[in-house]
C-alpha cells in the first residue's frame, strides 16, 4: 500500500467521491435521497479544496484502494456553503464528532473500497496512522464510530481505542450518533 496526497488533476474523483459517501452514506442518502447525488455533489466539492492532509491509498498498480483524511492539532472548522445539503452534513459533523485537542491526530474519514472490505486493509492503515503519530510524538489518535456501524467500533476497540465520550444530535426525524474513541500513546 502507498499513500499519496489527493489531486483531482490525477486521480479519479469519482471513485475518491464515492469512498467519501461510503464513510456516512445514511446522512447523505437522508439529504440527496440518491447517491449518485450525493456524489456528484461530493465530487464538485472536491475540485474546490485544500486537501493536503486528504491521501488516498494505492495499490501496488497504483490503482485507489481508499481513502485517508487526517488532521494534526485541530479540528477542521471550514464549512462547505457552496451545497446546502453538504453544508448541513458539515454541521451535523461539528456537534458529533471528536474534540481534538493540542497534540492529537484525527482520523476524519477512512474508507476502503467495498471489494477490498474484510482483508484487514482498514487495520493495516490504522496501525499505519498511530506507528505516525507516535514517531511524531502525538499524544493520541483520536476518531469516531457512528452508533450504527458495530463492526467499525469493535475493530476500533480490539485495536486499543478507548470510548472517551458520545454525542448525538437530532435534525428532523434524522438522529446521528458517534463514539468518540481514543488510542492513547503516552
Amino acid at each position: 500500500m502507498k499513500y499519496e496526497i489527493f489531486n483531482p488533476e490525477i486521480h479519479d474523483v469519482s471513485k475518491v467521491a464515492k469512498l467519501v459517501y461510503d464513510v456516512d452514506f445514511r446522512t447523505f442518502d437522508m439529504l440527496f435521497k440518491s447517491s449518485n447525488g450525493a456524489i456528484k455533489s461530493i465530487s464538485k466539492s472536491l475540485k474546490d479544496e485544500d486537501l493536503e492532509t486528504f491521501l488516498v491509498i494505492l495499490n501496488d498498480d497504483y490503482e485507489i484502494i481508499g481513502i485517508l483524511i487526517y488532521y494534526v492539532n485541530k479540528f477542521p472548522k471550514h464549512f462547505n456553503f457552496k451545497s446546502l445539503r453538504l453544508l448541513i452534513v458539515d454541521i451535523l459533523d461539528y456537534f458529533v464528532l471528536c474534540d481534538v485537542k493540542p497534540g492529537d491526530l484525527y482520523v476524519a474519514e477512512l474508507a476502503i473500497d467495498n471489494s477490498l472490505r474484510g482483508q484487514g486493509l482498514g487495520r493495516k492503515v490504522l496501525v499505519d496512522v498511530i506507528n505516525w503519530a507516535r514517531d511524531e510524538d502525538l499524544n493520541r489518535v483520536l476518531l469516531d464510530a457512528d452508533f450504527r456501524n458495530n463492526g467499525a467500533y469493535r475493530l476500533y476497540e480490539k485495536m486499543g481505542f478507548k470510548e472517551f465520550n458520545k454525542k448525538r444530535v437530532k435534525f428532523l426525524n434524522f438522529e446521528r450518533g458517534m463514539h468518540n474513541m481514543e488510542y492513547n500513546l503516552k
